[in-house]
């Protein structure tokens, strides 16, 4: 079992063991890092531990995806919420210009909206195809999540 396998599979007692010896920032094959395999997979403990070893939480995945969109990908609320209190950037944009609320928004996370919304996210953040979370919570005819992010716009 190598530390991408124990993030995984939140063999906590392994992450430990291969953690003591090995930097907590290393990427595998695709470039994920231990706490981006911790998120996508919703493991809580193997999150916690690697934050703990002072994971950066801004590391970029070949496709340019980040452990904050992954969990907002995949609609986890904790690891959004753990993520954002250890300071994972709010806007960092992958490879389409897309950020973590752009995730959000597409596949109708409404109380990770509300949350990231509360940590400042960009809601008229636009990436590559010129659209921002608004357009895609339209497009996928989610009008709570629209008029969450329509609200969240700033009054002039």
């Amino acid at each position: 079992m190598d530390i991408f396998d124990a993030a995984r599979t939140n063999n906590l007692k392994e992450l430990k063991i291969l953690l003591s010896s090995q930097n907590v920032n290393s990427t595998d094959s695709r470039g994920s890092t231990p706490l981006i395999i911790a998120s996508y997979y919703n493991n809580t403990e193997a999150l916690l531990h690697i934050l703990s070893k002072q994971a950066d939480t801004d590391i970029k995945d070949h496709m340019g995806n980040t452990a904050l969109m992954g969990a907002c990908f995949k609609g986890y609320h904790d690891i959004v919420s753990l993520l954002l209190q250890h300071k994972a950037s709010i806007d960092t944009e992958n490879g389409n210009q897309a950020t973590a609320l752009t995730f959000a928004a597409t596949f109708g996370h409404v109380s990770i909206i509300n949350l990231l919304l509360d940590f400042g996210s960009n809601p008229l953040h636009k990436d590559r195809f010129n659209k921002n979370p608004i357009d895609y919570a339209l497009a996928m005819d989610n009008a709570e999540c629209y008029e969450l992010l329509v609200s969240a716009i700033p009054k002039k």
